[in-house]
């Protein structure tokens, strides 16, 4: 698939590390100039100095803090001075706390929110216009938890739930502007963030991070947890032109994990 994103650009939030690293690099690799847009500025020159070493084209990198409205507008302004358009946006941003309900404050509740859903709906909202020129794409990436509620993840089953309704939504303005939205549910992924939440959940139920994580593995009988790279495929795809009839919906990907039909 080289070369096929060329003269593309391709917009990530959360993109310094993880899942939003994970994709940005697949999309670069491609062949398109990726916009990295993430709170740190040191994992965010990381990313970049990463995949520029690659032999891929040098990202635009921009720190801003996507929990506020104005970090949100910061990205927008930049991608639309200097490249003047985008093709594809995937939203990655959000750390979501795991954790015994009754010890959960409202500010890890707001926090919550603020990353991963606000952050969400108003870089849909910034960058619809370039992606209705374009007939680009959003990707959404989600979570699990959006499908499959857990007493000790209700922050984060909450906002994945929230933003999984905003996309199913969102495809039905897609569908009358040429703009293709669709969402991406990982499981159990290898990152960092992952390693926190399960001593997050362990914190919570008195055990250790090790059994925790063991328990989550027994508990969805899955062969092994994701890798960023697992999501990065699928996102690749789906920003497409193969994947043009691909609208509105929701793939999971964890290794069968996620019970049920839906």
């Amino acid at each position: 698939m080289a070369g096929i994103f060329d003269g593309k650009v391709v917009v990530v939030s959360g993109a310094s590390r993880g899942i939003g690293f994970g994709i940005a690099k697949a999309f670069a690799r491609d062949g398109a100039q990726t916009v990295l847009a993430a709170s740190s500025e040191s994992n965010l020159a990381a990313a970049a100095h990463a995949i520029s070493e690659s032999g891929a084209q040098t990202p635009l990198a921009i720190a801003a803090d996507l929990r506020s409205l104005a970090g949100c507008e910061s990205v927008h302004s930049a991608v639309l001075q200097r490249f003047g358009r985008c093709d594809v946006l995937v939203t990655s941003a959000g750390a979501t706390r795991a954790g015994a309900f009754l010890s959960q404050s409202d500010e890890e509740w707001q926090d919550g929110f603020a990353l991963k859903f606000y952050s969400c709906v108003r870089l849909c909202r910034l960058f619809w216009p370039m992606l209705r020129t374009s007939e680009g794409f959003v990707i959404n990436i989600i979570g699990g938890a959006a499908r499959t509620p857990d007493p000790e993840f209700l922050v984060g089953g909450s906002v994945n739930a929230a933003v999984a309704n905003f996309t199913k939504g969102l495809s039905g303005l897609g569908k009358r502007d040429g703009v293709n939205v669709n969402s991406i549910l990982p499981g159990l992924t290898e990152t960092e963030r992952v390693k926190e939440l399960f001593e997050q959940r362990a914190k919570a139920a008195g055990i250790t991070p090790d059994q925790a994580r063991s328990n989550a593995v027994a508990k969805e009988a899955i062969r092994r947890l994701g890798q960023p790279e697992d999501i990065a495929e699928l996102a690749v795809f789906l920003a497409s032109d193969r994947a043009r009839h691909i609208q509105g919906t929701a793939i999971a990907v964890d290794g069968g994990g996620t019970p049920g039909l839906y």
